[in-house]
């Protein structure tokens, strides 16, 4: 095995994986798909990160490129959960950090409570 997580969040770039990092303290692994989706690479994430034996959750941008990379993940993965940033700031690399975090503690990941009071 890999990786001592059995949680995996799939992300579409490095600049949504080092946002998450920056506001999560949970052992996750964060695994990124470049934005894109094929077969074979996919089957190499299957294996390498045992994605059928994991907690597997989908944290991709709100724009057409995320929502199609999103449908495909949910088609492979069935058992995986969805988490959303909103539309409204589109992609998770530029998602404030206070509403990734409460986005991620509604998902029941641990984060830097930090990022929690930030709001206030």
């Amino acid at each position: 095995m890999t990786t001592g997580s059995d949680k995996v969040i799939i992300v579409e770039g490095l600049t949504d994986k080092r946002q998450i990092e920056k506001v999560i303290n949970d052992e996750v692994t964060i695994v990124c798909t470049n934005g894109t989706f094929a077969i074979e690479r996919f089957d190499e994430l299957l294996e390498i990160y045992h994605l059928d034996e994991k907690d597997v959750f989908i944290l991709v941008d709100e724009d057409k490129s995320g929502l199609k990379l999103r449908k495909q993940l949910a088609r492979e993965l069935p058992h995986a959960d969805h988490i959303y940033v909103s539309s409204e700031y589109r992609e998770v690399a530029t998602t404030p950090e206070h509403i990734l975090a409460t986005t991620l503690v509604s998902k029941h990941f641990s984060v830097d409570p930090v990022f929690l009071i930030k709001n206030l």
